[in-house]
């Protein structure tokens, strides 16, 4: 016999245990520290928590707002999509993976290409997105940062990497690490071509990104507090037998190193950049 002891009714209203409904979720956020932020709040201020400064994961459609002008961008190479090269399969097969993350994420794969203004600046911005297999780096990244090199110098655009990548996709094998070299032989004649390059590292920025383009460009910078490296401390650690410096790869330690250049919050992201593109740009 069941006893409904946690069920009231009054004024047509009816709750229970079993009836109840959790809250809408993207209402709110709560930080490592514990601080309690409201969704909206939290994007009027750029996805940065005002209560203690921490900078929340986003991806390519957030950072593409903060930066555009009014938000408005022409997206290039929207539909350069993965194939499974190598009929790889690990826990499943990596096209049913593949399928999945495109399904869930609704993107195509893990880096996004745009055109337009900032701050008045016409530029290229390629944004990773981490949700999309951790903004793995793999043949289509490679494709679409090629292409976007070639817009800039056909168009005589500065260009911009918004690193965010856990870094090779093990799926694709050498074909992502030939990724590598493509990209770096193409921001070579972007150079050149005597235009800009910008690196803006978000957390976590690892692996074959960062032994590569992420800290090739001319200007580097960093998001407060963000992960940077090659391997993860916890493998350094293990390796080295020892313990490691406090603060060790954040951007902050980085930047004490001479590997990053700034540390901007991502609330001034759109203003140092334009500064930055302003000052420093050669029109070719």
């Amino acid at each position: 016999m069941a006893f409904d002891w946690f069920k009231r009714k009054a004024k047509n209203i009816t709750t229970s245990t079993d009836e109840k409904k959790d809250v809408p979720k993207g209402l709110w956020h709560q930080t490592p520290s514990g601080k309690i932020v409201e969704h909206d709040e939290l994007r009027r201020n750029s996805y940065v928590s005002p209560e203690d400064g921490f900078h929340v994961r986003i991806g390519s459609a957030e950072f593409f707002e903060i930066l555009f002008d009014e938000g408005k961008f022409t997206e290039l190479d929207a539909h350069v999509e993965s194939i499974d090269i190598l009929n790889f399969k690990d826990t499943k097969p990596y096209k049913d993976r593949l399928k999945e993350v495109r399904a869930k994420t609704k993107l195509t794969d893990s880096i996004r290409n745009a055109v337009g203004t900032v701050k008045g600046t016409e530029m290229v911005v390629s944004c990773m997105d981490f949700a999309f297999i951790g903004g793995s780096l793999g043949s289509v990244m490679g494709e679409k940062i090629r292409r976007a090199v070639d817009y800039c110098i056909a168009n005589k655009l500065p260009y911009m990497i918004i690193c965010q990548s856990g870094g090779a996709r093990m799926q694709e094998a050498t074909y992502s690490l030939m990724q590598l070299a493509k990209v770096q032989a193409k921001l070579a004649q972007l150079s050149e071509a005597g235009l800009l390059y910008i690196a803006y590292l978000c957390d976590p920025t690892f692996g074959g990104i960062t032994a590569s383009f992420a800290m090739t460009a001319d200007i580097i910078m960093a998001e407060p507090g963000a992960l940077i490296g090659f391997a993860g401390p916890r493998v350094i650690r293990e390796t080295i037998g020892r313990d490691l410096p406090e603060g060790f790869q954040t951007s902050e330690f980085l930047q004490e190193k001479g590997f990053v250049d700034f540390i901007v919050k991502r609330t001034e992201i759109k203003d140092t950049v334009a500064k930055t593109v302003n000052l420093l740009a050669v029109n070719a």
